[in-house]
């Protein structure tokens, strides 16, 4: 590799004094683990000899897979995971305790001038004269050039050679795959998992003001089959976290899981990471990496949990005031909808009755004007048949016959026709007369007859009053066909 190159030419003589210090100390190393173990020392600035030979053992001695994972630590989330010592004194790099123990992210990344530090027999490096200022400045320009340059060849490899992981298309069936491998490797006897892709287990664990746990399986690690076995196989733990928490994991050697790893940035297996609504958004609040017992894993769980229930409370409070709100509006809305649907309806009432009244006095207007002219067109009538009238003969006229007509007043008309005058003009006579009746009909007394002498629009009856039989002294009776 291009550091490996660079350190080869890098203060030789001084890598030999140190490399012959450190097999004297352990002699269980090799040459070229000794090697590597300077050339991660001189990368990192870890000042402790030991806790970078736990770190190339964590990762089987793979220089650049090391380097790499401490940069990208410093440059990540810490780690809330810490010792009772770490607690008390934080320090700026990386604590690996043993080849199986969890490592804590730092929360500030190196301080100022750990870059160039090297590492020397006391506890505390002081640098004198100009030749430690010249090779801090040089260990300085090397790891930015370091960094540089792997930055640019990372970028270009992904742009030429894109992981493919990063391209899966269902991610409900990378994480039910997950479960089937997991239930086949290592039991039945689990969290219950949730079976849905990572933002469809942030969705629920959100609507449902729960806290999330995410569990990243990495196949490869070494510490992966016992942690499953005898962490998440637990009873106890399962127990723990079926009533407290929503249980999501997925392989990282799937899409989904993948994207979920570089979501977190995960530094090592086995991963868990503890999740939970914070201002409207879910937040990290835990991150496990390395393998932990499920009784310290519960009891850091649970202080966690109690340290950010604070938050579900208010989300919960908040949560409920809002539905108390809405329910509230709701309800108001309701009474007035209600409350304007009666105003509605009493309108429409109050429109239906006026609308009736106007129909009812328009069709007294229609009826009185039909009535008037109807007064009317008989008046006119009136005056119009009593031309008609044929004038009285003489009592003397042989033809002549007396009749005598009674009107439903009771008023007595008497008047002389003779016999060869039409049936009409009875009626014109009669309904000339202003005591007479609109309507009528004329008929007589016994055996009673009505006459049909009531003219037609077009013409006129041809009997005469001799051919109906009417005698001298005849007495006719008008009935009001109104009345």
């Amino acid at each position: 590799m291009i550091y490996e190159k660079i350190l080869c030419y890098h203060n030789r003589g001084r890598l030999k004094l140190i490399h012959t210090v450190i097999m004297a100390e352990n002699e269980a190393l090799t040459g070229e683990q000794t090697e590597k173990l300077l050339q991660f020392q001189e990368l990192t600035g870890i000042e402790d000899i030991s806790v970078c030979q736990d770190v190339l053992q964590r990762h089987s001695w793979d220089l650049e897979v090391a380097v790499q994972d401490q940069l990208n630590m410093r440059e990540g989330r810490p780690s809330v995971f810490f010792s009772s010592r770490e607690r008390d004194n934080p320090s700026p790099v990386v604590d690996a305790v043993g080849s199986r123990g969890r490592s804590v992210v730092p929360s500030r990344g190196f301080p100022s001038g750990s870059w160039w530090r090297w590492g020397e027999s006391s506890g505390e490096t002081r640098r004198r004269g100009i030749t430690g200022f010249i090779t801090g400045l040089f260990s300085f320009v090397f790891q930015l050039c370091y960094r540089t340059i792997t930055s640019i060849i990372f970028s270009a490899v992904n742009m030429l050679r894109p992981d493919p992981r990063l391209f899966g298309t269902d991610p409900v069936a990378d994480v039910a795959s997950f479960v089937t491998d997991f239930e086949s490797n290592f039991g039945t006897i689990h969290p219950i998992f949730f079976r849905g892709s990572y933002s469809d287990a942030l969705a629920h664990a959100k609507r449902d003001l729960r806290f999330l746990m995410v569990y990243l399986h990495c196949p490869q690690h070494q510490d992966t089959p016992t942690f499953c076995r005898s962490t998440l196989g637990d009873p106890d733990f399962v127990a723990f976290v079926d009533s407290q928490a929503l249980f999501w994991g997925c392989s990282v050697t799937s899409p989904e899981g993948y994207k979920v790893a570089l979501t977190l940035r995960e530094c090592s297996y086995p991963f868990l990471a503890l999740l939970v609504l914070r201002d409207t958004k879910m937040t990290v609040v835990g991150r496990l990496e390395g393998a932990v017992g499920p009784r310290e894993l519960i009891m850091t769980l649970q202080t966690l949990m109690a340290e950010n229930e604070a938050s579900l409370i208010a989300a919960r409070a908040d949560r409920n005031e809002r539905s108390f709100t809405q329910t509230l509006r709701r309800q108001q809305d309701e009474a007035y909808a209600e409350s304007l649907r009666a105003d509605r309806e009493k309108e429409r009432r109050r429109q239906e009755e006026r609308e009736k009244e106007e129909e009812e006095q328009r069709k007294r207007e229609e009826a009185l004007q039909e009535e008037q002219r109807r007064i009317e067109e008989i008046r006119r009538r009136k005056i119009e048949w009593a031309t008609r009238v044929p004038d009285e003969p003489s009592p003397d006229d042989p033809e002549a016959v007396h009749v005598v007509i009674k009107l439903p007043s009771g008023k007595r008309l008497e008047r002389r026709f003779r016999l060869g005058h039409p049936l009409q003009a009875l009626y014109y006579y009669v309904f000339c007369h202003p005591d007479s009746p609109d309507s009528f009909e004329i008929a007589t007394n016994f055996p009673k007859r009505v006459l049909n002498c009531m003219p037609t629009e077009n013409e006129e009856s041809t009997q005469t009053l001799e051919q109906i039989g009417l005698r001298r002294g005849e007495v006719l009776f008008v009935y009001d066909l109104e009345a």
